[in-house]
């Protein structure tokens, strides 16, 4: 099956981990995240500069380059 596993034994201790441990610094658990305050004048210019970029993003499709139409056509006759 397997050897079983003394529980009472001591990790090996990784000494390149131990040497540079001092470098680690210590991560805050829980991160605290507060949104700026927006007066209402901003957040109507915010919202009306969605509006533009998704209006560009439906609108804007990108025509095909010129060497793409010339090829298609010549390919058609």
């Amino acid at each position: 099956m397997g050897k079983k596993k003394n529980k009472n034994k001591k990790k090996k201790v990784n000494a390149k981990r131990e040497r540079y441990s001092k470098f680690r610094k210590e991560k805050p658990t829980n991160m605290t995240y507060t949104t700026p305050d927006v007066t209402p004048e901003q957040q109507k210019n915010r919202q009306e500069d969605e509006k533009h970029i998704e209006w560009f993003l439906k609108t804007n499709r990108n025509p095909p380059t010129k060497e793409n139409n010339l090829r298609r056509m010549l390919s058609k006759r």
